[in-house]
């Protein structure tokens, strides 16, 4: 997949060289595509890029609440990782980090924040924007090569499947 983005009017750039941004025009509405973000049954139908799966899903939609997801996936993948939402804007945003977990307890290595930003586009659709800003230039490029564009394009496009049922 193609990881150049035309930007366009409201869309966002990167900072810095520690960030990766994905940005999608999806048919879905802001109201649905946070529905289906802060829904752990819904998460699971979508969250990890197939082949791999997101068998659960632990959320607490609020401010200091609890983010887990566990990816299973070829090679025997598994990934379990607990953070926790700094800020929960409904229909308008989602903040979470791997930076601190549960009773915000440092986790022993931080790798990224998370800002998804859902920007109401008026006619069913929405501009879908995924931020990972990372603690270096090292982490945002190792999520980079990870498939940082592609596997985050391929989720927002099974987010939007998913979110447009609703």
């Amino acid at each position: 997949m193609d990881k150049t983005v035309e930007i366009k009017a409201g869309e966002i750039k990167p900072q810095n060289e520690r960030e990766l941004v994905l940005t999608r025009v999806l048919k879905a509405t802001p109201a649905q595509l946070f529905k289906a973000w802060t829904t752990p049954e819904l998460m699971t139908q979508w969250f990890a890029p197939k082949p791999y799966e997101t068998p659960l899903v632990e959320i607490e939609p609020r401010d200091g609440g609890k983010f887990r997801t566990v990816m299973k996936g070829p090679d025997d993948f598994h990934m379990d990782s607990t953070g926790v939402l700094l800020k929960v804007e409904k229909d308008r945003r989602i903040i979470f980090t791997d930076a601190f977990g549960p009773d915000w307890k440092p986790t022993e290595k931080a790798f990224f924040t998370a800002e998804i930003l859902f920007d109401d586009l008026g006619d069913g659709s929405t501009r879908y924007t995924a931020i990972a800003r990372h603690w270096s230039v090292e982490d945002a490029k190792e999520h980079e090569k990870m498939g940082f564009h592609g596997g985050w394009g391929q989720v927002a496009s099974q987010l939007e499947a998913v979110a447009a049922k609703l």
